[in-house]
């Protein structure tokens, strides 16, 4: 399991963890966004919503396994909320396409929200419903809210990727037109914090 990165997040007192589940395409690109956010305590990608048992990397691109990759988070519900974690999902994605994030195609690309429980559904869905009326663009958001399934963490490989690969990712990053679209949708730079 990947740590969070700013070394200030502490197991809380009382114990209390909750897990957040979130596909947004390439899960390399989607560690940034909640990298080294107060009360985020670990977070690791892998895949998630498929049917085969330990899929491999290789097995999850090909997109006969059904799974997304997706990234998943521990947090301190006391130091972030998880409606927080909903608005920095939603801003760092494009809600828009089914199936696909910027270069990235494949139902292994697919945005979703797989949620942890009845809350977690709740503010979920009403995130949605706020996110249709006040969105910037025209499109209908297409991104799914699905329950929470088996999560397989990737390949150490994968883990953390925009850090221990910099350039590699950097260049990725830029070639896939991530931040371009992100900018267009939401009218600010991709990758930070909501």
């Amino acid at each position: 399991m990947s740590e969070s990165g700013d070394g200030k997040n502490e197991l809380p007192t009382n114990g209390k963890v909750a897990k957040a589940t979130f596909a947004g395409g390439c899960f390399w690109c989607m560690e940034p966004a909640f990298d080294g956010l107060p009360g985020v305590l670990s977070m690791q990608v892998g895949y998630t919503g498929g049917q085969t048992r330990n899929p491999s990397y290789d097995q999850v691109c090909s997109g006969m396994t059904g799974h997304a990759e997706a990234i998943e988070l521990t947090f301190d519900p006391a130091k972030i909320s998880y409606r927080n974690l909903l608005d920095i999902f939603w801003h760092n994605i494009d809600p828009t396409v089914r199936d696909q994030q910027f270069c990235d195609e494949g139902t292994q690309y697919r945005t979703a929200i797989f949620f942890h429980g009845a809350e977690q559904e709740r503010e979920a869905r009403q995130s949605l419903v706020e996110l249709e009326k006040t969105k910037p663009f025209k499109e209908p958001i297409v991104t799914e809210i699905v329950p929470a399934a088996t999560f397989y963490p990737a390949e150490n490989y994968h883990q953390q990727y925009c850090r221990t690969h910099k350039l590699a990712y950097g260049m990725y990053r830029i070639s896939c037109g991530r931040d371009h679209r992100l900018r267009q949708l939401w009218g600010k730079a991709a990758g930070t914090h909501a």
